[in-house]
């Protein structure tokens, strides 16, 4: 071996560890690829959908109304779910309509003819919803562990926003 192909090398080696560093920069903090499991977010996002998260944009933007999120749960499990209920909201559901600060809101993205139960914020021991918390939902209300269940979330539980969905490719999708 000459000097300059050890150099090459070495010049080579270097930009491999550069990429490196980088790709898993990006996929520790910008972005991450999940996969859904489970029927609780149906039918928007079925069971073995892959999602690209966004993991920075809650770092400068506020959370949204809206926005499907993945968040921790129990330390091992992540949960994706909808962003329903947002700091200072009041929020019901009475004969499976959703009540939000006392208003009739609509939800598109549900199939119709769920049927699902009664639901008031004060059951989790709150009036309103306190700043920095959050209540999530699943899409199909019938069959989804959610806020009704493990209570208000904070954005600290929060790993990113759902962003786009890549698989399966007959579904590609930009939330």
């Amino acid at each position: 071996m000459d000097w300059l192909s050890i150099r090459e090398f070495i010049i080579d080696f270097v930009k491999l560890i550069v990429v490196i560093i980088v790709i898993l920069f990006l996929m520790i903090y910008v972005v991450s690829v999940t996969q859904v499991v489970g029927s609780s977010m149906s039918s928007t996002l079925e069971s073995g959908d892959v999602l690209i998260l966004n993991k920075f944009k809650y770092r400068f933007m506020d959370v949204e109304r809206g926005d499907i999120i993945s968040l921790e749960y129990a330390d091992t499990k992540y949960l994706i779910k909808r962003v329903i209920g947002m700091p200072g909201d009041t929020v019901s559901i009475k004969d499976n309509t959703l009540y939000i600060n006392g208003e009739i809101y609509i939800e598109n993205y549900l199939d119709e003819g769920l049927v699902y139960d009664d639901f008031e914020l004060s059951s989790l021991g709150f009036n309103r919803i306190p700043e920095d918390m959050y209540l999530v939902l699943g899409d199909n209300r019938e069959d989804s562990l959610d806020s009704r269940e493990i209570g208000l979330i904070s954005k600290d539980e929060i790993i990113g926003k759902v962003s786009f969905r890549i698989w399966p490719l007959n579904k590609l999708a930009a939330f």
